[in-house]
């Protein structure tokens, strides 16, 4: 009995030629599958990423060592012959059928933009990079300013400011020694590399990352890391920050002054000019929007596959629509959207565009408004969302899109 189950213990074996790592409702767990999959890619081995099928499944070879390292991370994985495989790629290659087979071979390398000092808040970029074991270095001003973002293809920005006005957290918390030290923090860096306010500085950071967006670089931002980035490159030679973040006067005529010719995704916008209204500009709904939590989702467009390979990888999930969340930014009128951006995520009802998506030269960005996907109005001082609680999320998920994509980027095949 021991040897017959031995003898169909190796025929399994011989026939189980792919691993098919589900992404629908069968994987036990979404987030920790991207890091498989990336692991995977660490290891030089391919991975082909099955759009629209079954969520976005992965298949992989099949190896003893990945079988168990899914084992080990609790993703679920199906072993299927090569004639099953081969069954899904030619369903999947199928004209008419909307779906495409993308082939992913390098694992990118990834940058997430953060402060050497841990501010009071965390970042849902780097906790499911963490949670889903997916390596990344931490680079700052001085990193970018010293031409040492062309060593990554992937950056994140973290929730952060580019305007110079600190989050525009002065009115509430000016006294608190993190917000001290945020200050110091920020001037010191800016004496030292040779600018004169911690504003010219930040805007000097975002005209390096766009040139490392037009060289074949990915952007991806959330919250208000995303309004103010456009926000700092629109106010190029205008003073928009009061006396308490640089020591002089704001222009008062600054919105007549603004130039969107540079930015990525905004246009037409207007600059909050008061210091002490948590707000930078009109771009973001938080304060105006009415809708209630029990009613607050998003949907997902549906894309071309095979036509429009890109905004479908970024928008693959087992859900098409997704709970909503807030931040400091939480989602964009969707009339100051430029024309040319593509809108993969919207609350129609409400005119929000809340997950877009752009080219610059050789390069994308993606813009994703909101804190946390899954802590629908994330405070100053919250603590961080554990991730062992939502391993299926569908917001999160948008995120780890993102962080593969790079692996398989394919311009579009349109004319």
């Amino acid at each position: 009995m021991l040897i017959l189950s031995f003898f169909f213990f190796l025929i399994q074996s011989s026939l189980a030629v792919y691993l098919l790592v589900p992404m629908d409702g069968e994987q036990k767990n979404h987030l920790k599958a991207y890091g498989m999959a990336y692991w995977t890619l660490e290891q030089a081995i391919e991975v082909k990423w099955l759009l629209n099928y079954r969520g976005g499944s992965f298949l992989i070879p099949y190896y003893a060592e990945i079988e168990n390292e899914c084992l080990v991370r609790g993703v679920s994985v199906e072993k299927i012959a090569d004639v099953q495989s081969q069954s899904i790629l030619a369903e999947i290659a199928r004209p008419e059928v909307n779906q495409d087979a993308i082939s992913m071979q390098k694992a990118p390398k990834v940058a997430v933009y953060s402060p050497p000092n841990k501010q009071p808040w965390d970042d849902a970029v780097t906790l499911v990079l963490t949670y889903a074991e997916i390596p990344y270095t931490i680079i700052y001003d001085e990193e970018i300013l010293t031409d040492q973002l062309s060593e990554y293809d992937w950056l994140h920005l973290h929730h952060e400011d580019f305007t110079g006005q600190f989050g525009k957290f002065f009115r509430s918390y000016q006294h608190m020694p993190w917000y001290q030290e945020e200050v110091n923090t920020n001037k010191t860096l800016a004496e030292r590399m040779g600018f004169a306010k911690v504003s010219e500085m930040k805007l000097a950071v975002t005209q390096e990352i766009q040139r490392y967006i037009a060289r074949g670089g990915f952007l991806f931002a959330m919250c208000a890391a995303t309004d103010t980035y456009d926000i700092a490159l629109a106010a190029d030679g205008v003073d928009i920050c009061e006396s308490m973040f640089d020591g002089d006067p704001a222009d008062p005529h600054m919105n007549e002054k603004l130039n969107f010719e540079h930015t990525l995704a905004f246009h037409d916008f207007r600059v909050t000019k008061d210091p002490f209204e948590y707000e930078f500009s009109n771009i973001d709904v938080s304060t105006s929007r009415q809708v209630p939590q029990n009613q607050d989702y998003f949907t997902l467009f549906d894309f071309s596959a095979k036509w429009d390979p890109v905004p479908t990888m970024l928008t693959q999930n087992h859900q098409r629509i997704i709970k909503g969340f807030m931040g400091q930014t939480t989602a964009y009128k969707q009339h100051l959207v430029k024309p040319n951006v593509l809108v993969m995520g919207e609350n129609k009802g409400a005119g929000e565009a809340r997950y877009i998506h752009g080219e610059v030269g050789q390069g994308f960005w993606t813009f994703y408004g909101g804190h946390d996907p899954e802590d629908y109005r994330h405070l100053v001082g919250d603590p961080p969302t554990d991730l062992n609680l939502h391993p299926n999320s569908p917001g999160y998920r948008l995120i780890l899109n993102n962080i593969l994509f790079p692996a398989a980027k394919k311009k579009k095949q349109k004319t």
